[in-house]
């Protein structure tokens, strides 16, 4: 066909309008790609449970979720219809440092059980104390004040028993620890230990 003045005005607002939407496909694909990709890893037996529960398992996903982060915890073979306390810690292995509630999980009949929390999970993750002030005395065991302490960074988890009872009922020790809300856990059944036992190699520092 031959081009007009007009049909070439036509072409080149067409070839104009083509450039611009590729150049918008190649910023939005970049701007996507900068989204961390989702980042899994497994968890470690306790030294405590490797005895009596040797085949329990723990699987965590981190994925961004805006300006935070989702992380997916899924655990398996462990008693059935349990609960178990969920920290997010400085150290993996006792003794422990600063150590963070994170939440419960619980398990079904089959003893497996999965559960998901939001909030930061990277490694900017820290805890700091910059004064001393009077704490709660929610419970007996409370600290009266809190210690100064700069930003501590904790990229380590651990599952403990949230009932001495419970443990002691799947054959394992049953040693009362402060790891959940009424300060009366059983012991630890999970860690991230297979990242070892050093603060600054646990696995949420990985996460960027």
């Amino acid at each position: 066909m031959k081009l007009t003045r007009s049909n070439t005005t036509l072409a080149r607002q067409a070839g104009t309008s083509a450039i611009s939407l590729a150049l918008g496909a190649l910023f939005i694909g970049g701007s996507m790609s900068a989204t961390a990709a989702p980042f899994a890893f497994d968890m470690a037996v306790s030294a405590a449970a490797a005895g009596c529960l040797p085949n329990a398992r723990g699987h965590v996903t981190i994925r961004d979720a805006g300006a935070n982060q989702r992380m997916q915890v899924r655990v398996s073979g462990l008693p059935s219809h349990t609960e178990f306390a969920f920290f997010v810690l400085q150290t993996p292995t006792g003794p422990f440092g600063m150590s963070w509630y994170q939440g419960d999980i619980v398990t079904d009949d089959t003893g497996s059980g999965s559960q998901q929390f939001f909030g930061i999970f990277s490694r900017e993750l820290f805890v700091f104390a910059p004064a001393t002030r009077a704490a709660p005395q929610t419970d007996s065991f409370d600290a009266v004040t809190n210690p100064v302490t700069a930003p501590v960074h904790t990229y380590h988890l651990g599952l403990w028993f949230s009932d001495p009872a419970d443990a002691a009922a799947a054959g394992c020790p049953g040693t009362v620890t402060p790891f959940e809300g009424n300060h009366q856990a059983g012991i630890q059944v999970l860690n991230t230990s297979n990242f070892g036992t050093e603060a600054a190699g646990g696995p949420l520092g990985q996460f960027e």
